[in-house]
């Protein structure tokens, strides 16, 4: 009857234990979303108040270019 009480029943021993490991790996999620919430919110700074951070991420991510005498080329590899 106490091996029962101890590791049987809705909210045993095992469960804790299962729980306990479940809390912390959440708890690692968190902390690693934190971080990446931060390394965001810096580089959306970055970018707010930095005219060269913003043209360079304008000409890699969107291929933009700089007024009417810049042409974008765009190579791709070989053919198949």
């Amino acid at each position: 009857m106490l091996t029962f009480a101890i590791e049987g029943g809705e909210y045993g021993t095992s469960d804790l234990v299962t729980q306990r490991r479940q809390h912390r790996e959440l708890e690692a999620d968190v902390e690693a979303l934190r971080d990446s919430v931060s390394a965001l919110r810096a580089e959306m700074q970055a970018v707010r108040t930095d005219p060269a951070r913003l043209e360079r991420l304008a000409r890699e991510k969107y291929g933009m270019v700089q007024g009417e005498k810049e042409l974008l080329y765009r190579m791709s590899g070989p053919a198949r």
